[in-house]
């Protein structure tokens, strides 16, 4: 048997010491409400390798700006990721999430946590903000979704930096994410300290 190679070993330590959002014995909420009222389960992956968390908002018109971007990504990751929607801000009413949603075309699960019990727990401060979880619970990535936004008004004309589908790809090949956590920019969500 050969030895493993160096990208091998580092992806292997990587998985051993990437942080686990959860204590022992702690989860999440096991659903929240969907658009339908009915439960959908937050970290539900159906096999796949991860779940992405978009935090939006329909008051937020950086979000509203990514909301093409998010379906892409979701779009050309939909293989090997399982994708939710998630409205944290605590002022958003459930006639605005549902407008919201079908204005942006989301197809996978938009979720209430105006509770904001999953915002919190994660650390989720910002809409758009991303995170990326194994079926375990252990944190792949968090953060912005790329770098057009260098600043609440400060808008770069084309991207740089594509933090978040770099992170998709790393983990689809089971190689370590390049940037594990990024400093998400846009609307703070309400009632998150």
């Amino acid at each position: 048997m050969s030895p493993p190679l160096p990208i091998q070993q580092a992806a292997l330590a990587f998985f051993l010491i990437a942080p686990t959002v959860f204590a022992q014995g702690e989860t999440l909420p096991l659903s929240l409400k969907g658009l339908d009222g009915k439960p959908v389960e937050v970290l539900a992956t159906a096999g796949k390798k991860a779940v992405v968390l978009f935090f939006v908002s329909p008051y937020c018109p950086t979000s509203n700006n990514f909301g093409p971007e998010m379906k892409e990504i979701e779009d050309d990751f939909a293989d090997a990721f399982a994708f939710r929607y998630l409205h944290s801000d605590s002022s958003v009413k459930a006639a605005d999430i549902l407008q919201h949603a079908s204005m942006m075309g989301f197809e996978s699960p938009v979720l209430d946590d105006t509770a904001q019990v999953v915002a919190k727990k994660l650390g989720a401060k910002i809409t758009p903000e991303v995170i990326v979880l194994d079926p375990a619970g252990t944190l792949l990535y968090q953060g912005r979704i790329n770098d057009l936004y260098l600043g609440p008004t400060k808008r770069q004309r084309e991207v740089k930096v594509h933090d978040l589908r770099d992170a998709l790809a790393a983990i689809k090949a089971g190689v370590p994410v390049p940037t594990p956590r990024t400093e998400a920019v846009g609307c703070k969500i309400t009632g998150v300290e």
